[in-house]
């Protein structure tokens, strides 16, 4: 399927690995020049180089904190007039809520809500102006399903979906979209960090932290970034501008609801 993307530039935060990485690969399979970003300069020139490679399209990468002043700043400047925004950034660590001081929780709030929100105010009328936009925010599963020990991460990125929904109805018909996708899990960094950090708090090995995991997902494995990727292109593409204001997510039917 054409996404009908081709000339289109797209701006992925937190793009040097993951989630956020197989976004980047999508988009610019699709034709859009694309911004990558991380705080691992190394790390972002290969994907950079990897990426470019395997599609011939432009990529360029910017190293920086998106939760940053100095980080989005580079990444406007690199990308001043972004057809498409993709907000995503590393969650809070795994902790017990009891353990979270007013600094951490205020850290992640930023990072997981306020970074998205200020990002989007620097686009979004770029967007209107040209009639085209789309901004997806990558969330997480938790914001449906919280799970414990990610509390700061549900909360911060629930109070982003919420800010959202009322702004993405106000944008609608100048053909800018904003929705949400929310992973449950893949097979990234951060699940592993995540089982690791649970089995050394129960006692167990990670493979026994792992199989338990994934006996909660009705189709018995993990997610592949690629797959999110595809999603998360197709909602960038013509194809989806009666899309809007939704949470879509892509969790293997662990989520036991029908809404």
């Amino acid at each position: 399927m054409d996404l009908g993307l081709t000339g289109r530039t797209a701006i992925v935060c937190a793009s040097s690995r993951g989630l956020g990485r197989a976004c980047a690969q999508r988009l610019a399979e699709a034709g859009c020049t694309v911004v990558i970003n991380g705080r691992d300069r190394e790390q972002l020139t290969a994907v950079a180089v990897a990426i470019a490679e395997s599609t011939a399209a432009a990529v360029i990468p910017v190293v920086g904190d998106v939760a940053t002043p100095d980080g989005q700043a580079a990444l406007l400047e690199a990308c001043p007039d972004p057809d498409i925004l993709i907000n995503n950034n590393a969650g809070p660590p795994f902790r017990d809520f009891r353990e979270l001081d007013r600094a951490a929780i205020l850290t992640g709030v930023t990072a997981n809500m306020v970074a998205a929100i200020e990002l989007t105010q620097k686009v979004i009328d770029g967007m209107r102006a040209r009639r085209f936009g789309r901004i997806v925010n990558i969330t997480s599963g938790s914001v449906k399903m919280p799970l414990p020990g990610l509390d700061l991460s549900s909360g911060a990125r629930a109070g982003l979906t919420a800010f959202m929904a009322g702004v993405a109805r106000t944008v609608a018909a100048d053909g800018v979209t904003i929705n949400a996708l929310l992973p449950g899990v893949f097979e990234t960094d951060r699940l592993k960090a995540m089982i690791a950090a649970t089995a050394a708090k129960r006692g167990l090995s990670p493979d026994e932290v792992a199989a338990e995991r994934l006996a909660t997902v009705p189709a018995r494995r993990l997610g592949t970034p690629d797959e999110f990727g595809a999603a998360c292109a197709f909602l960038c593409s013509v194809h989806a501008g009666y899309i809007t204001g939704q949470s879509l997510l892509i969790d293997g039917g662990a989520f036991p609801g029908a809404f």
